[in-house]
């Protein structure tokens, strides 16, 4: 019998992976709550957040992960912490939180105050923490939210006309945007980091509108026109941001159609966004939710650049009941008809917790997800 050698992946992604958020232990909750609430300053925070933090590092790499994350334990959001540490954006609080398919978030969003910049962002701090603790040979992975989610917040209706009084074209504040993220990331460079992850909505959202507008017949949704301006002006923002890094700077993106609360925002398959998404824009390898028939099949992934590998997030985050091994080995060999088997990978969908509230899933079953997602690529891929 002939026995298949993969290439043992030794930088991000590797063969099993998760996304980035973990579940807040209750610690962290009260400790967030009480600061909220004035009853503690923000260095007594901190000190709750390092001991969350050093804690999750031991777990995961208990638990077998090569990369580690923060969980994202000094975040609020997945996304608009990181704009509000940017110069010239700032905190804003709306009448309406963002529409999930079964409930309302927060009521918070970002806007644009200044020009932007990217200098002395409070992440690359962030990031030398974790990288001051984690063993020998595990690897850092820093996510943050591409620089297209960061326009398409700052478009939003409710901040448009702060984003035009500063920036009155999308050439200007594309140049500026991308400068401020090409900052920060050299920044987290030179701190250490080798590994970064781009998260993005906006590819997901796109492709949710579009396959919304076919089916009710709403022409704006669908216009084609409409469509490919997004598009490009998303993929220029980010390819903008991550020209002329370090050759040992690895940049990933993971793409999703929204997870807040064990509840999504978008349906629609990658086919309408998959060009320029999977085969112009520069990045090293795409997360990809595939938990649900909401991300369609795999026949998009055929434009998917050769260069580049496909993590395919097969395994949900959003619930706590183990998938069908079986069914997700079937699947991945499904994703390999147009994704050589060699440059596939597998990780959970999304975070299990984008933002506070987490998922509605249990500490036990979170790890439970993510000794499932090794088992599977050790048996796929011999790692």
């Amino acid at each position: 019998m002939t026995t298949t050698t993969f290439t043992k992946r030794t930088t991000s992604p590797f063969r099993y992976d998760v996304v980035g958020s973990f579940l807040r232990p209750q610690a962290l909750k009260d400790a967030r709550a009480q600061f909220a609430a004035g009853q503690i300053d923000a260095s007594q925070l901190k000190a709750v957040e390092d001991a969350a933090i050093i804690e999750l590092i031991h777990e995961q790499e208990r638990a077998g992960l090569k990369a580690v994350t923060d969980g994202e334990f000094r975040r609020s959001w997945w996304h608009l912490d990181f704009f509000w540490g940017l110069t010239g954006i700032e905190k804003k609080t709306l009448k309406q939180g963002y529409v999930f398919h079964d409930e309302e978030t927060r009521a918070e969003s970002a806007t644009v105050s200044g020009p932007i910049s990217g200098a002395n962002h409070p992440f690359v701090a962030a990031f030398k923490f974790v990288q001051a603790h984690v063993s020998a040979g595990i690897q850092v992975k820093q996510t943050i939210p591409a620089p297209a989610q960061c326009l398409a917040e700052l478009q939003r209706p409710e901040n448009n006309a702060a984003l035009r009084r500063v920036y009155p074209t999308d050439t200007a504040v594309v140049h500026d945007l991308a400068a401020a993220y090409h900052q920060v990331i050299e920044d987290l460079y030179a701190a250490g980091a080798r590994t970064i992850q781009l998260d993005d909505c906006t590819w997901g959202m796109l492709a949710g509108n579009h396959a919304k507008g076919a089916e009710t017949g709403d022409v704006s949704a669908r216009n084609d026109a409409v469509l490919d301006q997004n598009k490009q002006l998303y993929l220029q923002v980010n390819n903008e941001a991550i020209a002329d890094l370090p050759a040992d700077l690895t940049i990933n993106t993971h793409i999703c159609r929204g997870n807040y609360h064990s509840t999504w925002a978008s349906a629609g398959g990658y086919d309408s966004v998959a060009d320029p998404l999977f085969n112009h824009e520069n990045v090293h390898a795409y997360y990809l939710e595939y938990d649900s028939d909401r991300a369609g099949g795999f026949e998009p992934l055929k434009l998917v650049s050769d260069d580049k590998l496909v993590v395919l997030g097969l395994i949900t985050s959003k619930t706590g009941e183990l998938e069908d091994r079986a069914t997700i080995i079937n699947r991945i060999h499904e994703a390999a008809q147009y994704v050589p088997l060699d440059r596939l990978c597998l990780s959970t969908q999304c975070g299990f917790a984008s933002t506070e509230e987490g998922n509605v899933l249990t500490p036990a079953q979170q790890w439970a997800k993510i000794a499932l997602v090794k088992s599977i690529a050790e048996e796929v891929w011999g790692v």
